[in-house]
C-alpha cells in the first residue's frame, strides 16, 4: 500500500509524495484507485493518513457500503476491513 506524505518546502509550497507502506493488500497489487471509486468511497486522494476512527463516522460507513464502493472499489474496502479487523472493531 502506499502512504501519502507532505512536505513543506521552504518557499511554503507543499509537496506530495507516496511511499510504499508495509500494508500489504491481499487481493490487489501496483493498484492506484480511480477518482470515481475515491469519490464513491467518501475518501479525498491528498488524505494524509488513516485512521479507524473513520469508521465510526456515519457518513463514511455509508459511501464505503454503498454499492458504488463496496462492488467497484475492493481495494479500499480490504483496507478497512483489514484496519477494522486489525484494531477489534469487526466481528
Amino acid at each position: 500500500r502506499c502512504v501519502l506524505e507532505k512536505r513543506v518546502k521552504r518557499g511554503g509550497q507543499e509537496e506530495y509524495s507516496c511511499r510504499t507502506s508495509e500494508i500489504e493488500a491481499d487481493k490487489l497489487k501496483n493498484w492506484v484507485e480511480t477518482d470515481e471509486c475515491i469519490k464513491a468511497c467518501g475518501l479525498e486522494r491528498k488524505a494524509l493518513g488513516i485512521s479507524s476512527d473513520t469508521l465510526l463516522e456515519p457518513g463514511f460507513t455509508r459511501h464505503l457500503c454503498s454499492a458504488q464502493c463496496y462492488d467497484a472499489c475492493p481495494n479500499i474496502v480490504d483496507l478497512y476491513f483489514n484496519l477494522a479487523a486489525g484494531e477489534g472493531d469487526y466481528k
